[in-house]
């Protein structure tokens, strides 16, 4: 498999303190550039759709990134664990940098799409191997430490990403939102160049799970495009539920492929390690209540308390403040707490907490209630990041290290997008339901509700030229209809952490010290930097 001596020492063994900070700081570099990705471009898109004159496939500008990134981060694990990780790491950044040009060019809707998703797949390549340098880079006990300050550059990246992304496409153009990923990914490839160790591999193509990969991405891509649509197609409409069977039927070939070949992408055995399981079982439902909180923040702004989309956009930073401090926190916390499992206990009751102080929220409610509400959920979902990330990557062999990593971001973006569905659905459901009723018990007269605008959707009543053309009582009913409804989405998602919190407590302590004897493994061979090896048999 790979090039590697016995020895328990970890692959930072003769690396001076210098060239670790380095590798680290490429590396924190090398997500900074994915994450920021995901948030700089959100505030452009309005910009990028009259430029390139393509609103009916607005959508497909993020689906395409969603859709190639969630299918590679698996398939990126597995082939760092036979390859390296410093091949891939440069890999993905040379080609997300690519990528970026590409998009920054692009001159017509078709072009930008495509090329949205080829910089997804480099996407993945980067997310699937950043958490795992931290595994090579750092034994068992200061993994969470370091978890954590990645997980604060999610936060940054957050933060500063929807302002940045304004900034540059109100001042320059909505290409450099591209384009200004091309400087960052320069300096981050010389300085993994220059810091991170170069593992020898033996393994070939050979070893490649070429039926696994496709047949994953045959199921996912499918599942992914279906959750995607239902925004604006119903469930059960032939092209849902079409993608749906496809998308079943490809995910069984390919747990049967799974569990026949010899190096495959996802090694099913590891889902009977309780480690493993809970926490994907935990980021897929946390995701789930984590997407929910950003996707429908800005309804309850704009649509329940009536204000302006800027100031909305500026509201949502707390809860990422949140977040970065109690990932931070989490890092250090779980090699001082003996039964840190409860941590990640703790988290999710937060989170939970959260949800239904958000699912009180009325259009009389003051903002900073909301904003309050908000830093509540981002904490809770704060200590679940560093705790199972570090908690995986130390139960299993070393040799897992890029599946076990991959998987957990792999879990939660699939939590994240079926979340996003369903919860959406709720919305779609409800909404005309509680407006009818709202606007009803206003008693206005059938001649003068036949004269006023329709508002059949969340998007439609938040159009500030309809809300103008209103009423004040029926904008009140309005407000009041979408509040009853994100009440609904808010429990429903809280009742659904619940799931998450029951699971928290079937994890067991894995210790947070180098060497696994405690957990049944031999303490496994140690890639290390093939020159600094052959220096030290030179030195003997």
């Amino acid at each position: 498999m790979t090039e590697a001596v016995a020895t328990p020492q970890h692959i930072t063994h003769g690396l001076s303190r210098g060239r670790i900070i380095l590798a680290t700081a490429g590396t924190m570099l090398a997500l900074l550039l994915a994450a920021l990705d995901q948030t700089i471009v959100g505030t452009a898109i309005p910009r990028i759709v009259a430029d390139l004159n393509g609103l009916d496939r607005l959508a497909w500008v993020t689906t395409a990134y969603l859709v190639t990134s969630t299918t590679m981060t698996p398939i990126a694990g597995k082939l760092g664990d036979l390859f390296g990780r410093k091949p891939f790491l440069l890999l993905g950044m040379v080609g997300f940098v690519l990528a970026s040009a590409l998009c920054g060019l692009s001159q017509d809707m078709t072009q930008l799409i495509v090329f949205r998703g080829i910089q997804g797949v480099f996407g993945g390549v980067l997310f699937a191997t950043v958490f795992t340098v931290i595994g090579d880079l750092f034994p068992p006990e200061q993994r969470g430490r370091l978890a954590g300050l990645f997980g604060a550059v999610f936060g940054l990246s957050s933060i500063i990403g929807p302002t940045t992304g304004g900034f540059i496409t109100d001042h320059w153009s909505w290409r450099w939102v591209f384009e200004v990923n091309i400087p960052v990914g320069i300096i981050a490839v010389l300085v993994v160049l220059a810091g991170l160790p170069y593992v020898r591999s033996k393994a070939s193509w050979r070893d490649i799970d070429f039926w696994g990969a496709f047949s994953l991405a045959a199921g996912i891509v499918p599942l992914l495009i279906a959750l995607s649509i239902t925004r604006d197609h119903a469930w059960t409409s032939p092209q849902v539920s079409g993608l749906l069977a496809i998308a079943a039927a490809m995910l069984a070939l390919f747990i049967f492929v799974e569990s026949r070949v010899e190096q495959p992408i996802v090694p099913l055995h590891l889902f009977k390690n309780s480690v493993f399981s809970v926490s994907m079982i935990v980021g897929f439902i946390t995701a789930f209540g984590m997407f929910g909180s950003i996707l429908f923040t800005p309804l309850v702004f704009q649509g329940v308390l009536g204000i302006s989309a800027t100031n909305s956009g500026a509201l949502i930073t707390p809860m990422m403040f949140g977040l970065l401090g109690a990932s931070t926190a989490t890092g250090f916390l779980m090699r001082r707490v003996k039964y840190y499992r409860f941590l990640g206990t703790l988290g999710v009751a937060i989170v939970i907490l959260g949800m239904w102080m958000l699912s009180q929220i009325t259009p009389s409610m003051p903002e900073w209630r909301v904003v309050v509400d908000l830093i509540v959920v981002g904490t809770g979902i704060g200590v679940t990041f560093p705790l199972y990330l570090t908690a995986v990557q130390t139960a299993l062999p070393r040799q897992y290290m890029g599946v076990a990593s991959s998987q957990i971001q792999f879990w939660r973006n699939l939590g994240g997008t079926v979340g996003s569905a369903i919860l959406g659905a709720v919305l779609t459901n409800r909404l005309p339901d509680y407006l009818a009723a709202r606007i009803s018990a206003l008693g206005i007269p059938p001649q003068v509700l036949q004269n006023l605008p329709k508002t059949g959707s969340a998007n439609a009543i938040l159009d500030p030229g309809l809300l103008a053309r209103l009423p004040g009582p029926v904008i009140g009913a309005i407000r009041s209809a979408l509040a009853d409804s994100l009440h609904d989405i808010y429990v429903f998602a809280g009742l659904v952490l619940i799931l998450a919190l029951v699971a928290t407590v079937f994890m067991r302590e894995v210790p947070l010290k180098s060497g696994r004897a405690a957990m049944g493994f031999e303490a496994p061979p140690v890639e290390v930097d093939e020159d600094e090896r052959e220096q030290a048999v030179a030195a003997r």
